[in-house]
């Protein structure tokens, strides 16, 4: 069987884990592949030759991009060159719409299928870019209900493969409630608290902070225990920097044991919320960013609500919210206060939030995204 190569391109760690899973399935099907191009630990763990490192690629807001662009601009050529020499069969591009944009233009002129993963968030900025979506991509796979009915609205044919985050979350196996409690000696009557702060440097700085000022008052008014939930790739000097001055008592644990065991989450806006969706764990939503971002940003999305948690239980039109969304000037020590308290002081309340949230989650599919996605990259593998 002749050796078939495909190439990858993931910007982000998030990217990093839904490519490889989709490629641990493809490697089964098609084991005379190789793979290379751009993405972090988990495809280099499966073989991947890769260019580049997420590690390099993940950037946020406006002026931070710009700021890197240069070393973006040279990552492109290079990923080009790799390409034009290599001349994959087929292109599995996930998220990082940036840069994959670019890249599926030229892969669709040199005749190279373009599969995209994740598309670009096109149903809340940058509609322009479903024009070029339609032009250079062969299979869009999607992993919200409501963007196939938004892509079939402007002519573009999407396929709902499911998402990965519920894929990811069925694999877990937690111990009881009692037994984490006891191992991290806090009382079974405790209120715990979820504080999960991101994993960029620029959202944990200016979010954390708050976060932990919030934490002291809940823990004179509840005796609250709070879990600190990292990201398992960022240095844990980051959030030691921020921690070590707050004079809170924190419970190191993964971000999915402080969904899981939490009465209520702190949560930096981003995929950390749909993960809490699909634990049923009530939760308020922080998004900072830098100044100039931000109104560059408010000019630029239209959309009622920032959060993924919103956005999937409420849909795109929507105004009313299943969770509370503070955001930039809201993200207060004393605003997350107050409407922590109302969460923990009304069990109805919420109740009502967890039930909401768990209804959403029937939104985002049951099946396996990635065996979906794979059987997308082996159809033009295999054909």
């Amino acid at each position: 069987m002749r050796e078939k190569k495909l190439f990858v391109l993931a910007g982000e760690v998030s990217g990093d884990l839904h490519a490889s899973e989709v490629i641990e399935v493809v490697q089964t099907r098609c084991p005379a592949i190789r793979v290379f191009g751009a993405g972090g630990r988990k495809l280099r763990d499966l073989g991947a030759d890769l260019l580049y490192d997420v590690d390099d690629l993940s950037v946020m807001g406006f002026f931070e991009v710009a700021g890197k662009g240069f070393f973006l601009r040279k990552v492109i050529r290079d990923l080009k060159r790799a390409i034009a020499a290599r001349k994959p069969d087929a292109a599995l591009l996930v998220d990082y719409p940036g840069m994959n944009m670019v890249l599926a233009r030229y892969l669709h002129q040199h005749d190279i299928p373009v599969i995209y993963y994740i598309s670009p968030k096109v149903w809340a900025w940058k509609e322009s870019r479903i024009a070029k979506i339609k032009a250079y991509v062969d299979r869009l796979m999607v992993i919200f209900d409501f963007e196939v009915d938004f892509y079939k609205m402007h002519g573009v044919e999407a396929e709902f493969a499911g998402n990965p985050v519920v894929e990811e979350i069925s694999r877990l196996e937690f111990r009881s409630k009692s037994d984490f409690l006891s191992d991290h000696r806090i009382q079974e009557n405790r209120k715990i608290i979820g504080l999960l702060p991101g994993s960029r440097k620029q959202e944990i700085a200016l979010v954390f902070p708050e976060m932990l000022r919030a934490a002291g008052m809940l823990q004179q008014q509840y005796d609250a225990a709070f879990l600190l939930g990292r990201a398992p790739h960022v240095n844990h000097r980051l959030y030691d920097s921020i921690a070590g001055r707050a004079g809170v008592e924190l419970v190191d644990c993964s971000a999915y044991e402080a969904m899981h065991y939490s009465d209520l989450v702190l949560v930096t806006s981003g995929t950390a919320t749909l993960e809490a969706l699909c634990f049923g764990v009530p939760m308020i939503v922080l998004y900072k960013t830098g100044w100039l971002n931000y109104a560059i940003g408010k000019r630029l999305v239209r959309l009622h609500s920032f959060s993924l948690a919103n956005l999937v239980a409420k849909g795109l039109d929507e105004k009313s919210q299943v969770v509370t969304e503070l955001l930039q000037s809201a993200v207060t020590a004393d605003r997350i206060y107050e409407e922590s308290t109302v969460l923990l002081d009304d069990r109805d309340v919420s109740e009502v939030m967890r039930q909401n949230l768990l209804c959403a989650r029937e939104k985002l599919g049951t099946v396996r995204p990635s065996e979906t996605v794979a059987s997308a990259v082996c159809s033009y593998l295999n054909g």
